[in-house]
């Protein structure tokens, strides 16, 4: 089932997510309807908080970079209460978009491999190790769960900038192609 994506200006984008009970609550009917949200909008990656659910899960696919990237490593999977544990190497800069921050991309600037532990949509727990685009992906959706979004990590300049585009998204003027809790 395709699901509403909360923009922009929606408070519970903005909310510390909480942790989830991976052992006695079946996640795959929620990830799979995230999935199918995410195809449907066109993204690589999709947080709960985006579905505004306040819970520490989210969803990524990099196989939509195959075709730019042929060297990307293709990474699809769940990510239940996640904890990044360690960034290192390379400062990696890339234009990133978000879906719950429709017409806007810039570049930003990450730490090029990271090192995660997650639990995945069985309830078994990981640690593993990630670099570029896949990378990424995680350290943007990562983020969400702790409330911040992408444009947090742009220069004054850069927010200047985008403060009325931002504000259209905030007050609906901004229409995306795909379903939003707002009405229309």
């Amino acid at each position: 089932m395709i699901l509403p994506i909360y923009l922009y200006g929606e408070p519970v984008l903005r909310k510390l997510a909480e942790e989830v009970d991976v052992e006695s609550t079946d996640f795959k009917p929620l990830i799979a309807d995230m999935f199918e949200t995410m195809y449907h909008a066109g993204g690589v990656g999709l947080a709960a908080p985006q579905i505004g659910k306040a819970i520490r899960l989210f969803v990524i696919d990099s196989e939509p970079f195959k075709e730019a990237f042929p060297d990307v490593q293709i990474y699809k999977g769940a990510f239940i209460n996640p904890i990044i544990t360690e960034e290192w190497g390379d400062n990696f800069v890339f234009s990133e978009g978000c879906l719950s921050i429709p017409q806007i991309s810039e570049e930003v600037t990450r730490k090029s491999q990271i090192r995660i532990e997650f639990f995945d949509e069985n309830g078994t727990f990981h640690e593993a190790e990630f670099d570029g685009l896949v990378a990424r992906i995680i350290q943007h959706e990562y983020e969400h769960l702790d409330g911040r979004m992408f444009v947090d990590n742009l220069s004054q300049i850069k927010k200047i900038v985008l403060k009325r585009q931002l504000t259209d998204i905030a007050t609906g003027k901004t229409k995306p192609a795909y379903k939003t809790p707002r009405k229309k």
